[in-house]
């Protein structure tokens, strides 16, 4: 077998440079190992001396009791290691992968080797399984005083972690090792094309050439057979390059048609094999190979659409349509709409049009949710108005006092399609864009306190305190006086309404990044996981008894949302189910 010059010296260096980078290698492989292992125990040595000067130094606070299992934790989680607090008797005061009940029944580590001998005054040391938390680990002990004593605080480490940094420092070593190699492979082959260059660049030409790049040229001087070979081949490459654009010109055409269509295509011949997808269709199914040649179910992977080319092909069918749904990346609606290519009364194949309907499926659902909850909204006071009229007018206005208690509940539900009825023409106006609204330089300091103030006789008739904590000296912030003042009572106002009576509703803010973020915080209810992505949502309530019972819309979130964004800020909550809750919201400085 003929071995090329430029191949032959490319091996013979690439294997001289891979036995001197194997010694070296196997050189270094274990002294990097010691000196990993080394430099993680001395590391965690210096923290647990560190951790227990920290520890008898919290002793010395007498205002307050030290909390070992809480130090315990703090240590933990900053050193990024596990942490245990052991009294002079054995027993485990604090440990960061125990919780409070599992300290109760954790058995006693007085037998520990690395406990013994911080015990005995020594730094203890030991690599063994843990029975806690069933791994193997790596312990350092040392003995502090307690007030009872003498305790230990050991910190301990998996020895898998250690195993995984050295694994690091192996690939990094294994990366320079073949980034070195691939430097070398890379310099012979220069020197080698080099050497045999004018061959190897008609080589190149000939491919690209085979490829359809007729640009490249071959040049040379000599006068020998080599140069008889590149003129040649420069002729060939003139008198293919001709014909080929004469038979792409009509393809070309159609491509940019299809390159610039919206819609995806995809044509199959008779058999069923595709022989078009358009740019659109590949990136709606994230197709990243060439599809040309393959069968409609290998590439897209929907056997609806393979049924529909099937119906076309097998079934003569001259129409098919189909809705399908499709995952990846996100759930999309496709409508495909199948049709035969004829010719000569002879099937040619099949067209298949993808159009994403998506979002007027999406914008459909919206409709009808909107209509639906807004029926049921205004169903409900205006059954509430109808019935408690009808029992007025059937006699019960004789009646003084429970007459005076209906007309009182006829005029709460008429509040409440007022304060519906205005929050829905608030949220059109948002949502359409025909909100004006005057931005202007505007304090936040005195912006907070009056809708603190507007608020305050709500919260009063609960019994609840607004505690404002914010700098007198915040940055004037870029908004709409009325709208933010819109938000803040929005806010402040579910946050009342969902506080038990006494509670506090503590009012925050600070300035960032070029935005003011305030902070509602309460101690009400709270909202769980799964409802929390929702929240903003129209209509859509936590509680809905409760939520009414307090004369909510259902609106007001929303249309917090909708000025926050309008204003170029964000907002967000953060809750826990029985702890409250606190809505955030941001608003860029001027």
């Amino acid at each position: 077998m003929r071995i090329k010059l430029y191949w032959k010296l490319t091996f013979i260096f690439c294997i001289i440079v891979a036995l001197a980078i194997a010694a070296g290698y196997a050189y270094l492989a274990p002294h990097l190992k010691s000196y990993v292992e080394n430099g993680v125990a001395s590391n965690i040595k210096r923290q647990l001396f560190l951790s227990k000067d920290l520890l008898e130094a919290l002793q010395k606070d007498k205002t307050a009791p030290i909390d070992f299992q809480a130090s315990a934790a703090r240590i933990g989680d900053i050193l990024g290691l596990r942490a245990t607090i052991i009294a002079s008797d054995g027993k485990v005061l604090g440990d960061t992968d125990l919780t409070g009940d599992q300290l109760l029944v954790v058995e006693n580590h007085a037998g520990r080797p690395e406990v013994k001998a911080a015990r005995a005054g020594d730094f203890g040391v030991s690599k063994r399984f843990s029975s806690t938390v069933k791994k193997e680990m790596l312990y350092m002990a040392v003995p502090f005083s307690l007030d009872s004593g003498r305790g230990v605080l050991r910190l301990s480490v998996p020895l898998y972690d250690i195993g995984l940094l050295q694994e690091k420092v192996r690939n990094v070593v294994v990366v320079s090792v073949v980034g070195i190699l691939l430097f070398s492979l890379g310099l012979t082959v220069f020197v080698s094309v080099f050497i045999s260059r004018p061959l190897t660049e008609m080589s190149l030409i000939a491919k690209a050439m085979a490829q359809g790049d007729f640009s490249k040229k071959a040049y040379t001087r000599s006068q020998d057979e080599i140069g008889d070979l590149a003129r040649a081949l420069n002729t060939m490459s003139e008198d293919i390059r001709g014909k080929i654009e004469s038979i792409n010109s009509g393809k070309t055409k159609l491509d940019l048609v299809l390159s610039s269509m919206f819609e995806g295509v995809i044509v199959t011949d008779a058999h069923e094999n595709i022989i078009i997808m358009n740019p659109s269709l590949r990136k709606l199914f994230l197709i990243d190979m060439d599809p040309e040649g393959k069968r409609p179910l290998e590439v897209i992977r929907n056997n609806a659409v393979d049924d529909m080319i099937g119906k076309i092909v097998k079934e003569k069918q001259q129409l098919a349509t189909e809705e399908i749904v499709i995952n990846i990346p996100e759930e999309r609606i496709l409508k495909v709409n199948g049709v035969p290519i004829m010719s000569n009364n002879r099937l040619e194949g099949v067209i298949l049009v993808f159009h994403d309907i998506t979002e007027l499926r999406h914008l459909e659902k919206i409709r009808q949710d909107f209509v639906a909850n807004v029926s049921h909204e205004l169903r409900t006071p205006v059954s509430s108005i109808k019935g408690y009229a009808e029992t007025l007018l059937d006699g019960a206005l004789e009646d003084k006092v429970n007459a005076k208690e209906f007309v009182n509940i006829i005029y709460q539900d008429s509040n409440r399609l007022v304060s519906l009825i205005n929050d829905l023409l608030d949220l059109s106006k948002i949502e359409s864009g025909k909100l004006k609204m005057s931005f202007a330089s505007l304090d936040p300091v005195l912006l907070i306190k009056k809708g603190v103030t507007v608020i305050n006789n709500q919260a009063q008739a609960k019994s609840i305190s607004l505690e404002v904590n914010i700098s007198q000296d915040l940055p004037k912030i870029k908004a709409d006086e009325t709208r933010f003042a819109q938000v803040m009572i929005n806010l402040l106002d579910n946050a009342i309404k969902y506080s038990s009576e006494g509670a506090a509703v503590i009012i925050s803010a600070k300035a960032a990044d070029g935005v003011l973020q305030i902070d509602i915080s309460d101690s009400g209810m709270g909202i769980s996981e799964e409802d929390i992505p929702r929240i903003f949502e129209r209509f859509y309530r936590v509680d809905k008894a409760r939520s009414r019972e307090l004369g909510g819309t259902g609106l007001g979130l929303s249309i917090v949302k909708h000025i926050v964004s309008a204003h170029g800020g964000q907002v967000w909550v953060k809750s826990e189910l029985g702890r409250g809750s606190t809505f955030s919201f941001t608003i860029p400085l001027a």
